[in-house]
């Protein structure tokens, strides 16, 4: 394609207004199809699009959880807990995290029947 006279280049990350490399992921997906099939050119930038989007939800939840704990940098364990703790997250990633630890939970049979935190609920 020839560029045009007075107007600066522009990626296609930039012309969709995202973080995420469109270019990249297409050359990706090029490499995962079949030589005999195509890549349509919007379909690289809707799939950044969408993993531009869950990590920044990812992000802001794992945030969250590291705030609560009184710390400042994100921890596989913040991760861990942002994603289990959201329900959505947690059916689209089943994956292990490692040094994720695990998610705290008693049943409540297992509770003493006395006590008021067993009352309250």
């Amino acid at each position: 394609m020839a560029k045009k006279a007075g107007r600066p280049s522009m990626s296609r990350s930039a012309r969709a207004g995202l973080q995420f490399p469109v270019g990249r992921v297409h050359r990706y997906l090029k490499e995962r199809v079949h030589k005999q099939e195509r890549v349509g050119a919007t379909a690289s930038v809707y799939l950044a699009a969408v993993m531009e989007y869950l990590t920044a939800e990812i992000l802001e939840l794992s945030g969250n959880a590291s705030k609560d704990l009184k710390q400042k940098r994100i921890a596989p364990r913040h991760l861990q807990l942002a994603i289990r703790g959201d329900e959505e997250l947690d059916q689209l990633v089943k994956a292990t995290i490692a040094g994720g630890g695990v998610i705290p939970h008693i049943h409540k049979a297992l509770l003493k029947k006395g006590t008021k935190k067993f009352q309250q609920e």
